[in-house]
């Protein structure tokens, strides 16, 4: 459908009516043609595709759009953001959708919109920038540089028009210009040093005099002084899940018997099983909490935050055994594979806060809404569960939660969504006979959350982690499936004919070089497939992305890894990101991939590698420990006593037609698996993977392959046990 008007001023009358109807997705003509698309109309981005049909120009990041403000002498407005990002959605209709902003951006600058989640390394050089020049950073980021890319303003959302002490976007557009013109010099002059500045190179210099020890213990105890006793989580306003952080206070439990650490984790974690932030009706998490209840959350849903909570609240069950985080793992798991599972394997990166452009209007309910879909008294029923009442808890309506919902026993009442199906399966959405069930499809027909349906590949790599390790720990051979299939479709769309990985893949397209977190997460994602089965295919694949990672990411000179390829188009700075904010930084993934590969294959290059890394990270996070929760963990990999076991299979044991390791000779695959789970290295060796073997863990060619039966080779923190051949004496040991 078009819309065609004759003159340009109609345009100029009509301008609010052309731009609604641009973003129905109508296209908006006049006799010279189409005019209300941009560049960006071409590409993949959700996030750029939503700005397509702004009055702005606005390029993609490229070098024509260099090349034009150099030639005409403008500086660059810079936009960063994502596609589910709300106070992005807030900047664009308030001024890229508006006439005179447009206008004046047209006419003074070259603008470039950046998705964020596409070119990670953009956005880290320039909030870095933003976080240097204000002391906070976030999104939208705004940035004005000169066609040379240097920076010397940054900010991050700007209204349109002052607005209670912070200034407006159209204020600070025409005061920079003003300067351009008059006090170039100036500008020109900042911008050299904030270059400078980020560029400005630290030294790692050598081991730091604190034992490893010291730094996890003074982690624990920072953690603890911002610890909420109530409502747990860290902090008394808005709360962020950081489950690194909750992985980290578990491991230090279990390894120093601290049993208030596992006392911080539990509470957090049931107080977020119980609050608004987690989708009560349709399992998964929201990305934080606005309050300090966990009740109010900022809607939108994340693909990475549902993959690492898995991770979190498996580890709680595992330690615990209590069913509730089963539960909370089964919900959030099928979340995933119901609503940002591809039909190809793929995941996708989440949904937004908004329906309909009110943020949370897809989640909230009211009782009379709820009586109507379910009756008088199943109605009134499920409104006391899940706190939905006539007052509501945000603006007006009802997130439904648990918070403060007890049995006669003083438990809180479980969550009912996980259930199970005709076949006896368990599933994350209960019986179709089921109030949740039923407000669950009501709630899919009366609104609708945009899809954010771009598929990242560090982001899958963590899902396929999470769920591989939900399918052993719960017995859900679906999850493993589903991590098997992710992991062939990255081999298959997102790997260039140089075996290099791709970030970002979408609309059949596969683009932009892989980075830093790419390589690494994704060789952990496959140290976990291979410790699911010990199919070598997973561990040879591990140890070829890691040493990709080494060789183009890793700083030889400085230590620690960049977030770009050696071989990469470079910008003004090669950026370097250690802190583990809402997902564990890729320094800190490399580190736990290096440790990992030097425990199990045993061969000196990964123990170097990982003594590296672990020195480059000790200097870095020694004065803020907390700071860096996925490196300690790394670290404690190191630190704390490990197991490695050997076993040796007298008989083939390969399924001829998948390639597949089937069960071994005396049933205990199994045990094998748990003992993996558990944290033990395990590699198992037959006839027809020895000498495959041998090359990834070079220890591993001594080891004889019995007659009949197997060998098990435990060895514990450099130590090894006599070798026997019930894998139940194992136990014992």
């Amino acid at each position: 459908m078009s819309v065609v008007w004759h003159s340009m001023s109609d345009f100029e009358t009509y301008y609010a009516i052309f731009i609604k109807y641009a973003h129905d997705g109508v296209e908006i003509k006049c006799k010279e043609g189409i005019i209300m698309a941009n560049r960006l109309k071409d590409e993949k981005s959700p996030y750029l595709l939503q700005h397509k049909d702004n009055p702005v120009e606005w390029y993609p990041w490229c070098e024509e759009a260099f090349k034009k403000a150099k030639e005409e002498d403008k500086p660059v407005f810079l936009s960063i953001g994502y596609s589910t990002c709300h106070w992005c959605h807030v900047m664009a209709h308030e001024s890229f959708e508006d006439k005179e902003a447009a206008e004046l951006l047209n006419r003074g600058y070259v603008s470039i919109k950046v998705d964020r989640e596409e070119r990670p390394d953009i956005d880290a050089v320039y909030m870095s920038v933003c976080q240097a020049v204000t002391g906070s950073g976030g999104w939208p980021l705004t940035v004005i540089m000169t066609p040379e890319q240097k920076p010397f303003f940054a900010g991050t959302y700007f209204p349109r028009e002052r607005y209670y002490g912070r200034p407006g976007l159209l204020d600070i557009l025409r005061e920079v210009l003003v300067l351009w013109k008059e006090r170039r010099e100036e500008l020109f002059r900042d911008a050299e040093e904030i270059t400078a500045m980020i560029n400005k190179k630290r030294v790692s210099g050598k081991r730091i005099s604190s034992s490893e020890k010291e730094i996890l213990k003074k982690a624990y105890q920072l953690f603890g002084r911002a610890f909420d006793p109530v409502w747990g989580g860290f902090g008394s306003t808005t709360k962020f899940p950081a489950p690194h952080n909750l992985l980290f206070l578990m491991r230090y439990a279990k390894e120093e018997q601290e049993a208030e650490a596992l006392h911080m984790a539990e509470v957090t974690l049931n107080a977020m099983a119980d609050g608004g932030m987690h989708d009560q009706i349709g399992g998964g998490f929201s990305r934080y909490s606005t309050d300090e209840r966990w009740l109010v959350p900022h809607f939108e849903k994340m693909l990475y935050d549902n993959a690492l909570l898995i991770l979190a609240y498996l580890e709680a069950y595992q330690i615990t055994g209590e069913e509730k985080y089963a539960g909370v793992v089964r919900r959030t798991a099928d979340y995933i594979l119901r609503e940002l599972t591809d039909e190809q394997g793929g995941f996708y990166c989440g949904q937004d806060a908004d329906s309909d452009g009110v943020e949370g209007k897809y989640y909230v309910f009211t009782p009379k809404e709820v009586e109507a879909v379910l009756g008088r008294e199943e109605g009134r029923a499920f409104c006391r569960q899940y706190g939905i009442t006539e007052a509501g808890n945000f603006e007006g309506k009802s997130i439904p939660n648990r918070i403060g919902r007890v049995d006669s026993e003083g438990k809180s009442i479980p969550n009912r969504i996980s259930g199970v199906d005709s076949e006896g399966k368990k599933t994350g959405i209960a019986g179709k006979d089921t109030s949740e069930e039923k407000m669950y499809e009501y709630r899919l027909k009366r609104t609708s959350l945009h899809k954010d349906d771009k598929i990242l590949l560090s982001w899958n790599a963590w899902t396929i982690l999470a769920l591989t390790r939900s399918g052993i720990v719960l017995g859900e051979e679906r999850y493993l499936d589903t991590a098997r299939r992710a992991q062939r479709f990255i081999e298959e769309y997102m790997t260039d004919e140089n075996d290099r990985l791709y970030l970002r893949y979408r609309g059949n397209e596969a683009a932009q070089m892989g980075q830093l977190e790419d390589y690494a997460v994704y060789a952990l994602a496959l140290l976990e497939l291979y410790q699911a089965g010990f199919q070598m295919e997973y561990l040879t694949g591990a140890i070829r992305r890691a040493e990709q990672m080494v060789r183009f990411f890793e700083d030889k000179e400085s230590g620690g890894y960049y977030i770009n390829a050696s071989d990469a188009v470079q910008l003004i700075a090669r950026p370097k990101e250690m802190y583990d904010g809402a997902m564990p930084s890729g320094n800190s993934v490399a580190a736990m991939v290096t440790q990992k590969l030097a425990i199990l294959t045993g061969d000196v290059r990964w123990q170097e590698a990982a003594r590296r890394q672990m020195d480059y990270c000790l200097h870095e996070i020694r004065e803020y420990p907390a700071g860096y929760s996925f490196t300690l963990l790394a670290m404690a990999e190191a630190v704390y006593p490990h197991r490695e076991l050997v076993c040796t299979v007298g008989k083939d044991v390969m399924d001829g037609q998948e390639g597949k390791m089937v069960k071994l000779l005396d049933g205990r695959m199994g045990e094998l698996v748990r003992l993996a789970i558990q944290g033990v290295a395990v590699l198992v060796k037959t006839k027809e993977n020895a000498e495959e073997l041998a090359e990834c863990a070079p220890f591993t060619k001594e080891y004889p392959l019995p007659k009949e039966g197997n060998m098990y080779y435990l060895c514990e923190d450099g130590v090894c046990r006599e070798p026997v051949r019930e894998i139940e004496r194992l136990r014992d040991l």
